[in-house]
């Protein structure tokens, strides 16, 4: 069976909505840093009243919503997760731990008897 994707052209609406959004967001931050003189109470409130008016326009147009329904389908996905036992954790937690360990000694041994070899036996440099 074969599944066919859906595209959504991109309007101009939605182009005018995303221009609006980044504007926002370069008038919040102008918006920070011209009201420095009003205090830090003025300056954060300009700044997060700004943003949150940026995300519900970014909200509003169709890559919003795309995103907004990609991360609802996201968090579905997260709660079919059957997540392992304490017990299976510790276990796979402590078979990585001694895999590491197995494979740092064996990476150290390779390299202390590559390096006995050439330095030693073919170059002939005594340490």
């Amino acid at each position: 069976m074969a599944t066919t994707q859906v595209q959504t052209v991109s309007t101009g609406i939605d182009k005018a909505k995303l221009a609006a959004a980044v504007a926002l967001v370069v008038a919040a931050l102008a918006a920070y840093y011209l009201l420095g003189k009003q205090g830090p109470l003025a300056q954060w409130s300009a700044l997060l009243l700004g943003l949150a008016v940026a995300v519900v326009v970014f909200f509003t147009a169709e890559p919003g919503k795309a995103l907004y329904a990609f991360g609802r389908d996201a968090w579905r996905e997260v709660k079919k997760v059957v997540w392992p036992a304490r017990k299976e954790a510790i276990q796979m937690t402590a078979y990585v731990f001694v895999f590491v360990l197995v494979m740092a000694l064996f990476l150290w041994l390779t390299d202390k008897t590559l390096e006995w070899v050439f330095y030693d036996l073919i170059l002939g440099w005594k340490k």
